[in-house]
């Protein structure tokens, strides 16, 4: 074994210790003992699981009309039956492993097949137990490599080694098992964040009662609460003290003072806008540099318009702080519009309004209050006199509602019943003879 690598050399070690504890199962009466109640205990669980697993499955199983808490508990539940056979196997192994050793004084071979039950309960778990995406990937080549390793019995020679492995950076310093518990812990922290922060903000949006700015921002501080305890509790499982990061805090605050200050600038001023509540999601918006739509989202850094031809346009939170915007409120507030019109010089003017304004009236969406339709005169033009109708609605004309397209089809109908002509340009052309001169 000279002049081999090491670890060359510390895996020969390893397989010829395996070697040599193969050799002395395979000639201990007590080790045949142990691999038959191994047998016996997996025949027991496979027969056990053919009667029970139907059972279970028939109970835990509810009808689909049902919704409610109880049911997606037993649905829930339901995924974890396949475990039934290999979990059986590791108990049965158990009560038998407690009679080998008061008979032989010896237990590793059973102990060993407990193990491997265990990492066949692991495998079924995550091949037909998981469902979510990350958690399967995370089981596929983390969960099952080391219960693997737990199986054969190499957990603690491997978790010795990556323990006595330290990697220093500056004032921190870390092992390698903390690297790797680290990476194991923050993936399921951040997943269980994400998973806990989708039904808090589903949680919140259910309640109507609050105002949407309101609710934005408690899906937000829910949001921030949750991952800064994620945060926390890595450090904390990773070993790694608060104390020690504060050079990494000062520098991200050089950072925040200059090149991160729009960021932070962004961030303060959606909070802003949450607290106030002057442009919130469903709100149609114009600002001074010409963006106009409803707002569809708002996040830490940004807000979401939509446009009437269905283009999103990322405006920064910060605009909204420092430019006039016009808010025409599209959750539910009035506005108002007009609608022109001319009528032909032969038509008694004073008759017009009073025709229009019960016309108008009559649209289903044109409100009494504050002001119920009003025409007005507007001058006297070069084909007809001008006259505008001024109306209210609740919401905007654009997009579905057409209240304008509506409105001046209700005055055309209007003007025709009463026999009030719509002019249109007259022209009159003048021809000269220059011979008859």
């Amino acid at each position: 074994m000279d002049g081999q690598p090491e670890i060359i050399k510390t895996a020969l070690t390893y397989a010829e210790q395996g070697w040599v504890l193969a050799q002395s199962w395979l000639l201990s009466p007590a080790a045949w003992s142990q691999f038959g109640l191994l047998i016996l205990a997996y025949v027991l669980a496979v027969i056990v699981t053919k009667r029970l697993r139907p059972k279970i499955s028939q109970l835990l199983t509810p009808d689909s009309a049902q919704q409610n808490m109880l049911a997606s508990g037993r649905r829930w539940l339901l995924i974890f039956v396949p475990l039934i056979l290999p979990l059986l196997a590791y108990v049965f192994t158990a009560v038998g492993e407690s009679v080998v050793r008061s008979l032989f004084d010896s237990g590793a071979v059973i102990a060993f097949g407990k193990r491997v039950f265990l990492f066949l309960a692991a495998r079924t778990f995550v091949n037909e137990a998981l469902r979510d995406p990350f958690l399967k990937l995370l089981g596929r080549y983390v969960l099952i490599p080391v219960m693997a390793i737990y199986a054969v019995g190499l957990l603690d020679v491997v978790s010795a080694k990556l323990s006595a492995t330290v990697i220093s950076l500056g004032n921190i310093s870390f092992s390698l098992m903390s690297v790797v518990r680290g990476l194991i812990a923050g993936s399921l922290l951040f997943w269980f964040g994400r998973w806990s922060n989708d039904q808090s903000n589903a949680f919140i949006e259910k309640q109507k009662e609050m105002p949407a700015a309101t609710r934005t921002l408690a899906a937000k501080t829910a949001e921030l609460m949750i991952f800064g305890v994620a945060f926390l509790l890595l450090m904390n499982i990773m070993g790694i003290s608060l104390t020690s990061l504060a050079v990494i805090g000062g520098a991200i605050g050089v950072g925040l003072g200059f090149g991160l200050q729009k960021i932070a600038s962004n961030f303060i001023s959606g909070v802003i806008l949450l607290l106030e509540g002057q442009a919130t999601v469903g709100d149609f918006v114009e600002l001074d540099g010409g963006e106009a739509g409803k707002i569809v989202k708002m996040t830490a850094r940004a807000a979401i318009l939509e446009t009437f031809d269905g283009r999103w346009i990322v405006v920064p939170n910060e605009d909204f702080i420092t430019t006039r915007v016009v808010n025409y409120s599209d959750a539910g507030s009035a506005n108002r519009y007009e609608a022109p019109f001319s009528v032909s010089y032969d038509t008694d003017i004073n008759l017009v309004p009073a025709i229009v304004e019960a016309a108008v009236a009559k649209h289903p969406k044109v409100l009494a209050l504050p002001y119920p339709p009003d025409c007005e005169l507007r001058g006297f033009g070069d084909s007809g006199v001008d006259f505008a109708v001024e109306f209210w609605v609740n919401g905007l004309d654009d997009g579905e509602n057409k209240f304008t397209s509506d409105v001046l089809f209700l005055i055309w109908n209007a003007l025709k019943d009463n026999n009030i002509t719509i002019p249109y340009p007259h022209r009159v052309v003048e021809l000269h003879d220059k011979r008859a001169s």
